[in-house]
């Protein structure tokens, strides 16, 4: 039997008279607004839309990015070179009145409102320094994303946390909780210890004031590496912060190593701090091992980023997987045909969509991996290239392999640049009849949503521990796509061996583990494909059922309401349940 309903639905975990406020240096709010670089403002994005889908009472901040992260463009040796991606914010958004004042420079806001699948707005202000008044240079702190030297940095971190606090303020909102998602945010905890003091930056806090800020503060982190961790000079915070702003910092003991470090600052003043998968929360733990860090894994917007033909399928057999994610569940019981089918017509997309930017046919047939993300170093996209001539006779075994790249790298990382080098490089050396590679350029929303549903298995060979979590397994997950992947981040939590994907052996180096990367090519993956049509599809299946069921923003939003949000209110209801059963 099918359990449907037409009424109308609303859900608001913990009603409450305040409301959560998210800061996020980059939100992927509107595939027309370039607001986004990567993994992190998509999971900003992905959360907003669960969110609203939710009835979470939620505004969330952001910048502008008038001019936004870049346009790729790749050359036939795979030279990346970058255009920048202006944009009207007037096209999109709403102006707000209010204005307020940052160390003398005047901000704006524009409003978009993320309505949800019941009609529940998320309003997302994006901040905006462009303005008569101001000077040339801090006209532009909000155009670019991650642009500019530290120093740009520094500021633009000051307009979002500090100046995010007075918008939100002068916009009459009453914020209970500050949600920081990772450390660009952080200075938003010293607005809040100035305006316990009364606005200024000058007097000395008690413990009881820090407290105060404290219970309002919640802290997501999501780099795993000390270096991905932003720093400051003391010379940096004196010029631009000021001297009675740094002496604060320095005496609430917020440097490390002399430097002003954004996450330590965000672990002082938060109540509650996560990591973004369980592995990563150890991995912060071990580098910050004076604050407990929890673990809320990742997760993506399930409507968002399920293929068409995936979500009619879907809504044939689970009529309820939008409302609650955990019906998806039930994907174990959906006939071996129809995913087939379905995931048939994803894959027909993506073919057309290869063939369009690029004009090489593919063959739906052939197996197909898919290997698209943020370009770095660590991410190993050339793993798959250790040893060419295996890899050549692992096509020839498959009847035929086709491998589809994509993935930005910052401007001005030069070996993630030398990196899509190579990949094209090597590609165009070892292609063939049978193995064909192909490198898409300019990787996007619009190009992950139809890669992760379009391929055959996600290959992913990140060096440990240095994925935080990852998302893009994630999606591919919830179109019946299995990984193949590194045992780090979310892969950790989502792999059964054989059930859902495969796992890449752990190995004392690149080789050790490329090895076992073309072994389970060899014994698992190409076998499995070639013979056993019927297991393949029951093997997408799994993978939505037990993947898909758990790593989507639905619930992670749910999870961050009950654990980070509003604790408080969980456990007061469960005593009010507990009281009711006792009567």
């Amino acid at each position: 039997m099918q359990l449907t309903s037409s009424k109308p639905f609303t859900y608001e975990p913990f009603p409450t008279a305040g409301v959560v406020a998210y800061f996020s240096m980059e939100i992927a709010i509107n595939p027309g607004m370039p607001t986004y670089s990567g993994g992190l403002g998509v999971l900003a994005g992905d959360t907003l839309r669960s969110a609203a889908d939710l009835g979470v009472p939620l505004v969330a901040f952001t910048l502008a990015h008038r001019k936004g992260y870049f346009q790729q463009h790749l050359d036939g040796r795979g030279v990346q070179t970058e255009d920048v991606q202006p944009w009207n914010p007037w096209e999109f958004c709403t102006e707000e009145a209010a204005r307020i004042t940052v160390s003398v420079v005047t901000v704006r806001a524009w409003r978009y409102d993320l309505v949800g699948r019941y009609g529940h707005i998320v309003p997302i202000y994006l901040l905006d320094t462009d303005l008569d008044g101001n000077s040339g240079w801090d006209r532009g702190l909000t155009d670019h994303l991650y642009g500019g030297d530290t120093n740009y940095r520094l500021q633009q971190e000051i307009v979002l946390g500090m100046g995010g606090v007075r918008i939100a303020n002068a916009l009459g909102h009453r914020v209970n909780v500050y949600h920081m998602n990772e450390g660009h945010a952080a200075l938003l905890t010293l607005a809040l210890i100035e305006s316990t003091l009364g606005g200024g930056p000058l007097g000395a806090p008690t413990e009881s004031d820090l407290n105060l800020v404290r219970q309002r503060c919640v802290f997501t982190t999501h780099t795993p590496v000390p270096a991905g961790h932003d720093r400051f000079s003391t010379e940096q915070t004196i010029r631009i912060l000021g001297g009675d702003r740094t002496a604060r910092l320095e005496k609430l003991g917020c440097y490390r190593d002399g430097m002003l470090n954004m996450t330590l600052l965000a672990l002082k003043f938060s109540r509650f701090a996560n990591g973004v998968a369980m592995q990563h929360a150890k991995v912060s733990q071990a580098m910050f091992p004076e604050f407990p860090i929890a673990a809320i894994t990742n997760g993506v917007h399930a409507p968002t980023w399920v293929s068409e033909p995936i979500q009619n399928m879907l809504d044939d057999h689970i009529p309820l997987w939008r409302r609650d994610n955990l019906y998806l569940r039930s994907a174990i019981d959906v006939a071996e045909k129809d995913i087939i089918s379905a995931h048939a017509r994803a894959k027909e997309s993506l073919l057309a969509e290869v063939g369009s930017r690029t004009g090489l046919v593919l063959d739906p047939k052939v197996l197909t991996l898919g290997f698209a993300r943020r370009v770095a170093t660590y991410k190993r996209a050339t793993l798959l290239f250790t040893d060419p001539d295996r890899l050549v006779e692992i096509a020839h075994a498959a009847g035929g392999l086709q491998i589809i790249y994509a993935g930005k790298a910052h401007p001005q990382d030069e070996p993630g640049k030398a990196l899509i080098q190579k990949v094209v490089g090597d590609a165009a050396r070892i292609s063939n009849n049978l193995l064909k590679i192909v490198y898409l350029e300019n990787y996007a929303w619009d190009l992950g949503a139809v890669l992760t549903a379009g391929v055959d298995v996600w290959v992913n060979t990140p060096k440990r521990p240095y994925e935080a979590s990852g998302t893009s397994g994630m999606k591919a997950a919830l179109n019946g796509v299995p990984s193949l992947s590194i045992l780090d981040g979310w892969w950790i939590e989502g792999w059964i061996e054989g059930i859902t994907g495969w796992a890449i052996e752990d190995g004392a180096n690149d080789d050790e583990e490329a090895i076992s990367l073309y072994k389970k090519l060899e014994t698992a993956v190409v076998p499995l494909y070639l013979d056993a049509p019927e297991k393949w599809a029951r093997l997408m299946r799994n993978t939505i059922a037990f993947n898909g069921s758990f790593f989507n923003t639905n619930r992670m939003v749910k999870q961050y309401t009950r654990t980070a949000y509003y604790p408080a209110k969980l456990i007061e209801r469960v005593k009010v349940e507990e009281e009711a059963f006792a009567r």
